[in-house]
Order: C-alpha cells, then structure tokens, then sequence
C-alpha cells in the first residue's frame, strides 16, 4: 500500500479556455451578453483612465504603464467588435437558413400543377 494519494487530473488551462469559449460562441445569449460586457468594461477603462486614474497614467512618469492600459482598453473594444461582427453573420447565415426551410416547406405543401 502506498501513502500517496491518488492523483487528480490537472485541469489543463488550454482545454478550458477552447471549451469555454465554444459556449461562448454557440449561445447567442450568452455572446450577446459577453459583448455587452466588454463595452461596458471597455467604457468603463476609458473613463477611469480620463478622470480618476490620471495621476497614475502620467505618460512622462509611467509610461509602459499608459501603454498597457490603453492597450487593455484597445483590446476589449477590438474583442467585442469582433464578437459583434460573428453575431452578425451567425443571425444572417440563421436568416438563410430558415428562409430556405420556409421556401422548401411551402414547395412541399403547395399543390401540383
């Protein structure tokens, strides 16, 4: 017998980022929500970094610092813009879609002539 106990499984970061962002991506609720949410962060950042952060983003003291907030702030709006263009064409590729189950369904159900 062996003192050790049983190892547990690593949750490997990779695995779960890929995972969550498939439901992320699958769920238009969900995406919807995502985007919203890095809008508001993105306003949010934007808005700190005018009024009360200022002092700490002082570009001649600090830098690398007001370059990696802005990059931040760059990087949210950039992520939801293209969040929002994926909706986008999942809605319209959804509309095709539905038109072409409507066109068959009514080929389907109207008489031969």
């Amino acid at each position: 017998m062996s003192d050790h106990p049983p190892e547990e499984k690593q949750l490997e970061t990779t695995s779960f980022v890929i995972h969550a962002t498939r439901g992320v991506i699958r769920d238009p609720r969900t995406r919807r929500r995502v985007m919203m949410l890095l809008v508001i962060l993105a306003v949010v950042f934007v808005i700190a970094g005018l009024t009360i952060l200022q002092p700490l983003l002082y570009p001649h003291e600090h830098p690398w610092r007001v370059i990696g907030f802005w990059l931040v702030c760059v990087w949210l709006t950039f992520t939801a813009i293209l969040i929002a263009l994926f909706d986008l064409l999942m809605v319209r590729l959804e509309a095709r879609r539905a038109e072409r189950e409507l066109r068959d369904k009514l080929k389907r159900s109207s008489p031969s002539e």
